[in-house]
């Protein structure tokens, strides 16, 4: 039986430095890179993977949706007549990567707008948003949104939410941790990293990160630490602790985070245990940090699915 990963937020059109002048064109996004890596390392006969947004009617829009087809992620797409996409450019310095930003007009900070239900989920299939998918969004259309989900996860949907906290696209980080923690309140499953965490949150562990979490109405927090280990608390479990191999040779941190996500929801929609989830989210970030870009070519066959280490965290 096939289960079903929608990954919902904004795609974005990403023009990266070839050369001195040039500039090579590319997609990509916080959820849509985890749904690429999902479909990295998963087979299309056990998930099936789709991406919901809105775009426009122009040709980078078209481009956006002939991508995902090739990448045989499902453009569960709403066209706006009129609209466009959003773009960021890749500036290098002395080996270090800058980001220039043009999406305020982009079409999918309307991607709510007469959402009325998330588009082909049943019980047992997986939505997952982000902490950006809910910035981009007006306040009407951010409920809309919430409302959406919680209703999905009345029907047994596995609603899963990465905070990934980016104050620059928030009015104050007020709004910014109070539509976190909304969003924490409709997901079954939340995936935060500890550094974000702890600078606004002020959490002084990664213990703390999780209970204020499931305090909050989740069921399951899987709390990242870059190379240190992922705490694992279930309301109904003890916790436990994955330490991923060590790196030596890290070039590029830009999608470890979403990478990492996409692993692991591809193992646990597959069938796979917490512990292996963890495990093989672990192992592709550990790819993936090696290799310049958001979205680069990993070897699958090589990534380990077992856990490396398990300990009682209290």
């Amino acid at each position: 039986m096939t289960c079903r990963l929608l990954a919902i937020g904004e795609c974005m059109v990403e023009l990266s430095p070839r050369g001195e002048d040039n500039c090579a064109i590319g997609f990509a996004g916080d959820t849509l890179n985890t749904a690429w890596y999902a479909r990295q390392v998963s087979s299309p006969e056990t998930l099936s993977v789709a991406y919901f947004s809105a775009v426009g009617d122009d040709e980078l829009s078209r481009r956006m949706a002939d991508f995902m087809r090739a990448q045989k992620i499902e453009p569960a797409l709403k066209v706006i007549p009129g609209a466009t996409v959003g773009l960021y450019m890749i500036f290098l310095a002395n080996g270090e990567r800058s980001f220039q930003y043009w999406r305020s007009q982009s079409a999918a900070r309307r991607l709510a707008e007469d959402l009325k239900e998330l588009p082909g989920l049943g019980q047992g299939d997986f939505a997952y948003f982000s902490g950006i998918t809910l910035a981009i969004l007006p306040p009407e259309g951010r409920q809309v949104l919430l409302d959406c989900l919680k209703a999905a996860a009345e029907r047994g949907v596995r609603v899963v939410f990465d905070p990934n906290l980016r104050r620059r696209l928030w009015d104050s980080t007020e709004d910014m941790c109070a539509a976190t923690m909304a969003g924490a309140s409709v997901s079954e499953i939340v995936l935060p990293s500890f550094e974000d965490e702890a600078e606004w949150f002020s959490d002084a562990d990664k213990q703390a990160t999780a209970e204020r979490y499931l305090k909050a109405g989740s069921r399951l927090a899987v709390v990242k630490d870059g190379p240190g280990s992922v705490l694992v608390k279930a309301v109904d479990s003890a916790a436990f602790e994955v330490a991923p191999e060590p790196v030596s040779n890290i070039v590029d941190t830009t999608a470890a985070g979403d990478s990492f996500n996409g692993g692991f929801l591809a193992s646990l929609a597959e069938g796979g245990s917490l512990a292996g989830a963890v495990q093989l989210g672990c192992a592709l970030a550990g790819q993936v940090v090696t290799q310049r870009g958001a979205l680069v070519e990993v070897s699958a066959g090589n990534l380990k699915r077992g856990p490396l280490h398990r300990a009682e965290a209290g």
